[in-house]
């Protein structure tokens, strides 16, 4: 925390969203919504893959741990925005936008790692079914959920200990609905030219990686299908994967518009935008899109509403 006696900003003022009075509800009750879909959804999926053994499977409990991260990444950020909705000043106190922008980067940057897990999981099991079983063992899937939080804890840390080595002596008003890495950076007064040039590295080299798996894994499976003779077979084996790939494409399609750019061409009204889909939109749209583009989810949901209604 070198430099940290020489700050003088004890807090933050955010502009959020908008300015405009008028959306200020709309906007609240719109969010409010996304957040509680969000938060029943990914419970409810959490629930349904525990209380179903059809599903203790590798695929699933790399779900339930993706579940678990949209859940926790979305909770950091939504009940303080929705408050701030109500507040003429949108303040965060510097300790308070420090720890939030701590712990999103963990869960944003799991999410990633958890992505590419997944997609070698599917790789594995339909380029080797036959080794399926032996190489997605229970242990080697907990050692894999937790490098990703491991990955997103080294990563985290490594950009808030170079925020609080930083200056701020004002301005405080940070042009966002919450306290990220990019813009809090445009706030400093010190040279921040090093944490940008590792916010930069950092997210390339982990982007750069977690794409590289999912692109060869998906290569490999599409090499695999092909081989398929009939094309019900063919479908049937690529419907196990149309969930994975949606949540990936909607995933870093997002988030690369706020990260994998230089500062030169950085907009923050850009990274407000892309913004509100990778932290609220895409942790909300997760559990339906497994859920409704997934048979054995569905067939699962079915058994336990069945299940429910015989017990009332």
């Amino acid at each position: 925390m070198a430099g940290s006696n020489h700050t003088s900003v004890t807090e933050f003022l955010l502009v959020g969203l908008t300015d405009r009075p008028e959306l200020q509800m709309p906007l609240f009750v719109l969010f409010l919504i996304i957040y509680l879909v969000t938060m029943v959804g990914n419970v409810c999926m959490i629930l349904l893959i525990q209380i179903n053994t059809t599903l203790h499977t590798p695929m699933y409990f790399f779900l339930c741990n993706l579940a678990l991260c949209d859940i926790c990444y979305s909770t950091v950020l939504s009940p303080k925005m929705l408050i701030n909705f109500f507040l003429e000043s949108k303040s965060s106190s510097f300790i308070g936008c420090v720890f939030q922008s701590f712990f999103f980067a963990i869960y944003i940057t799991t999410e990633g790692f958890l992505l590419a897990i997944m997609a070698y999981d599917r790789y594995t099991a339909i380029v080797n079914p036959l080794l399926y079983t032996a190489i997605m063992i229970p242990k080697i899937c907990i050692q894999l959920v937790l490098a990703s939080y491991l990955g997103g804890l080294v990563n985290s840390l490594t950009h808030t200990v170079g925020l609080l080595r930083l200056n701020f002596c004002g301005p405080n008003v940070v042009n966002h609905f919450f306290c990220d890495i990019p813009p809090l950076l445009k706030l400093s007064c010190s040279d921040s030219h090093t944490n940008e040039l590792l916010l930069l590295t950092f997210s390339g080299v982990i982007a750069t990686i977690t794409l590289i798996i999912i692109v060869i894994s998906y290569v490999q499976i599409v090499i695999a299908i092909l081989r398929i003779g009939s094309v019900k077979g063919r479908y049937k084996t690529f419907s196990t994967c149309t969930s994975h790939l949606t949540a990936v494409i909607l995933f870093y399609g997002s988030l690369s518009f706020s990260y994998i750019q230089p500062s030169s061409q950085y907009s923050l009204e850009q990274e407000k935008v892309s913004a509100v889909v990778y932290t609220l939109v895409v942790p909300m749209l997760n559990p339906l899109i497994y859920s409704l583009r997934n048979k054995d989810v569905k067939e699962a949901l079915k058994r336990s509403i069945k299940w429910k209604n015989c017990h009332h």
